[in-house]
């Protein structure tokens, strides 16, 4: 025999719908918060990956300390031109820190320093004067033809600089690159922007 309740009962708990439209919201706004997310994660880890200048290598066209943003997928699209300036790991070392410098000498290229100025297959490499004459010219003394795959890299503060003119450097293999430095970020405005 059911019991019948005849007036208020305070006991009972009335039942919840739920409104559909409000749960359609709902998983609606936790999709696109995910797609956001993972947007700006691989935006950030491909493009933005935020690394320090160590020592004074690059100056005056980047600074010891300051911070960079590299891009760590251009390189599998495209090849490395002259002038760009790239994040690589000396020897492929990983335990080593990046290393910043400017290419100079790209595949095919024979590279030589006479007299303190760079040639390239023969050619004076016409910098514009924007560089110091270069005092020691390092295994560069020598011409070097890079196979495929090999860079030359020069830091812009050409006297004080390791590298591809130092044994410890060299000549860059591709696999050794980890990115171009697209951008430079500081405290001081005057130094911040794209890396030219």
């Amino acid at each position: 025999m059911s019991r019948r309740y005849n007036g208020l009962d305070f006991n009972r708990k009335p039942k919840k719908k739920i409104d559909q439209s409000h749960l359609h919201e709902l998983i609606s706004w936790i999709f696109w918060l995910s797609v956001s997310g993972s947007i700006v994660f691989v935006l950030i880890d491909v493009f933005g990956l935020r690394t320090n200048v160590i020592g004074n290598a690059m100056e005056p066209s980047l600074y010891s300390g300051q911070q960079i943003l590299i891009n760590r997928m251009i390189y599998n699209i495209s090849s490395p031109e002259r002038g760009d300036v790239v994040a690589f790991l000396p020897n492929g070392n990983e335990d080593s820190h990046f290393y910043i410098r400017r290419v100079i000498g790209v595949p095919g290229d024979t590279v030589k320093i006479v007299d303190g100025y760079i040639y390239i297959d023969d050619v004076l490499l016409d910098e514009e004067g924007a560089y110091d004459k270069i005092a020691n010219p390092g295994i560069l003394e020598n011409p070097i033809t890079l196979s495929e795959d090999q860079f030359i890299v020069f830091g812009d503060n050409r006297n004080f600089s390791e590298d591809s003119r130092s044994c410890n450097i060299g000549i860059v293999e591709s696999s050794y690159l980890v990115a171009k430095v697209w951008f430079k970020i500081s405290n001081n405005l005057e130094f911040m922007g794209f890396v030219r």
